[in-house]
């Protein structure tokens, strides 16, 4: 099959939107009726910045006219570490492939080329969350689980 791998632009941006709830209904198994009016305006703000400033990266996969995968990249800044010397890092979100797609090596292509643009902007540090579903896709990719990072979720 020949899909067409295109890299999102603002002119996508309700296609983006679509995909990101589309994508968060999936991963947190939410129901058709949730109210996701929020994200959905929230996501649509993102999209408009991050598209403009080049922080984010984004892939949409078509059958024809049909929408069949996304991912996407995050970049940000952090102070420079031993294991970050330059303190860019990139984050993975986003990925989804339709589910009478999958095993095509969608997602994995969809990935390739979001790590080969983090790697032309000099990013090398590269994380994602992964579902149960995808963490051994991630894992036959080269990602590892990371045993150090923490999230504060308490109130002080």
């Amino acid at each position: 099959m020949q899909y067409v791998y295109r890299k999102a632009e603002l002119c996508d941006l309700e296609l983006l939107v679509k995909s990101r709830v589309m994508v968060l209904r999936a991963a947190n198994k939410l129901p058709d009726d949730a109210d996701m009016s929020e994200i959905e305006r929230q996501s649509r703000e993102y999209y408009k910045r991050a598209l403009a400033d080049g922080s984010h990266t984004a892939y949409l996969v078509f059958d024809g006219q049909r929408l069949i995968g996304t991912g996407g990249m995050s970049y940000y800044s952090v102070m420079p570490t031993c294991d970050v010397p330059t303190g860019k890092k990139a984050y993975v979100m986003n990925m989804y492939t339709d589910p009478g797609y999958r095993r095509q090596g969608i997602a994995y292509r969809t990935l390739e080329l979001l790590v080969q643009d983090a790697k032309a902007r000099g990013v090398e540090h590269i994380t994602l969350e992964a579902t149960d579903m995808g963490r051994p896709f991630y894992e036959k990719y080269g990602f590892v689980q990371m045993q150090s990072e923490m999230q504060f979720r308490g109130k002080r």
